[in-house]
């Protein structure tokens, strides 16, 4: 076949037969946006591809540290670029964090200007103020697939959409209340759906799809931004027989923070009815703890595979020395630390996601401490793209960091979960969690204390701090426009 390089990129993909129906019923279709400005960018504008995990804690990377877990895709990743180890998500207006720090992602707004976002994105599409929008309009070609989980239909904010997945794979009622004597649970069998629904994994579907859209892309003209959502490692923690066998269960390590039950469960909004925490039963024990982070770590591993045909396909195709690659989550997990289960939580475990930066120019094997937010990606992609930032992104480029320029991206890390149940503020090494349904506060040196295991509120000699940390999180709160501001 002659080479398709001069052919515009849909005629390309016209030639190469890409005119099959997908499983949601959708092919690569024209793009039905019709404010689009094609835009020309330059002939060595960068590729950008985001990879985008589900439920990640920060801490679960071999290259960083964690040396239970296998990834040795990511721990390529670590070692060709940047690795920043405080990256946070601002946190959720419900107990679907994933929506709150997706809507952010994609919106490029502050966590409660997003939540008031989240009511109208439609017409936010339709005036092209999504991320994905902005880059189309400057010249780039945009492909998604995966979890969506965004108030907007995905076929309406990029050029090329495939699967779309839930926010979570159907419920799996025998994946709750583990361990038990059921026996009605096994994580590679596939006749009980979840991530086996339609016969294949969805972490391996997805990367059939990127696969599918490099081959086209290494014809076109254009750069394209590749949106890729796994639903892993999210729960229902199934993944092939081989991955769990990588994970003696009886040498899984309990959390040094670990808890029967969190006592502060009732006012933070978290309890036990809370889906996130009806996977294990309570108390909680040392063996359903090591029995949950063993089909973690394996679901991450196998989502690591993927990851690795993905880095196979982008250079095979050509494509790797002109693209940056950032690999991220929505958020990270407690997955039974401090008691809990889920996400819906103040503390670093779930605040803290990975987030992996490689690509032309960006230094090998570095590691920056300096805290950031998961979402300042998205302004960082309208950097590399040579586009002016939307005066409505309130995230920050991550590329004055990683070049040394400065040294602090933000003075204070937010943190909030449901208007009037949560609130933190983060400022150098320390740490204030507020929970305004029984006035406590918790305080915690995050540097010295990285498990948060050391209540330094009724301290003495904290006095000081925690009265300044309280008059600056009512500022910053004020900044966010908090929702519990307006109700005081």
């Amino acid at each position: 076949m002659p080479s398709l390089s001069h052919l515009p990129f849909r005629l390309a993909c016209s030639i190469l037969g890409i005119t099959a129906v997908f499983a949601a019923g959708r092919a690569f279709a024209v793009d039905p946006i019709s404010n689009r400005d094609p835009g020309r960018p330059t002939a060595d504008a960068p590729n950008i591809l985001f990879i985008f995990a589900d439920d990640q804690c920060f801490d679960t990377i071999a290259a960083l540290g964690n040396e239970e877990v296998l990834t040795p895709n990511l721990d390529k990743l670590a070692r060709r670029g940047v690795s920043f180890r405080n990256a946070y998500n601002m946190g959720g207006w419900n107990g679907a964090i994933c929506v709150a720090s997706r809507t952010m992602m994609n919106t490029g707004r502050f966590l409660w200007n997003a939540h008031e976002t989240n009511k109208s994105l439609k017409q936010e599409a339709q005036a092209g103020r999504l991320l994905s929008l902005q880059l189309s309009r400057g010249g780039y070609e945009t492909f998604f697939s995966g979890k969506w989980h965004v108030s907007v239909d995905a076929n309406e904010v990029f050029d090329h959409v495939k699967h779309v997945r839930p926010g979570m794979p159907k419920t799996v009622q025998a994946s709750y209340q583990r361990p038990n004597d059921k026996g009605d649970w096994t994580p590679w069998d596939k006749s009980i759906g979840g991530f086996w629904e339609g016969g294949k994994h969805w972490s391996e579907v997805l990367v059939d799809d990127a696969e599918e859209f490099m081959t086209i892309a290494a014809g076109s003209q254009k750069p394209f931004f590749m949106y890729l959502a796994f639903n892993a490692p999210h729960d229902p923690r199934q993944s092939p027989r081989e991955f769990i066998d990588m994970y003696d269960v009886d040498r899984i390590e309990v959390p040094k923070n670990m808890l029967p039950e969190y006592p502060h469960m009732k006012i933070m909004g978290a309890g036990r009815s809370l889906r996130d925490e009806k996977l294990a039963p309570w108390p909680r024990t040392a063996a359903a703890v090591k029995l949950h982070r063993q089909e973690y770590f394996a679901l991450i591993t196998h989502m690591d595979r993927q990851i690795g045909r993905i880095l196979e396909s982008l250079k095979s195709n050509g494509l790797d020395e002109n693209t940056y690659i950032v690999f991220t989550a929505d958020h990270g997990l407690a997955c039974g630390q401090h008691g809990l289960l889920g996400k819906q939580n103040m503390y670093e475990h779930s605040m803290k996601a990975p987030l992996l930066v490689v690509g032309p120019g960006i230094p090998s094997g570095k590691q920056i401490e300096t805290p950031v937010y998961i979402q300042d990606f998205a302004t960082t992609a309208v950097d590399w793209a040579g586009i002016q930032k939307p005066d409505h992104f309130e995230f920050k480029s991550l590329l004055p960091i990683i070049n040394g320029d400065k040294q602090v991206q933000y003075e204070h890390i937010y943190g909030a979960y449901i208007k009037d149940k949560q609130r933190m503020i983060r400022e150098g090494d320390y740490k204030l969690i507020y929970y305004p349904g029984g006035d406590i506060y918790r305080l915690f040196n995050v540097a010295a204390d990285p498990h948060e295991m050391h209540d330094l509120a009724e301290s003495k000699s904290q006095a000081p701090r925690l009265a300044e940390l309280k008059l600056k999180l009512e500022q910053l709160m004020k900044e966010m426009n908090d929702p519990l501001l307006q109700e005081g």
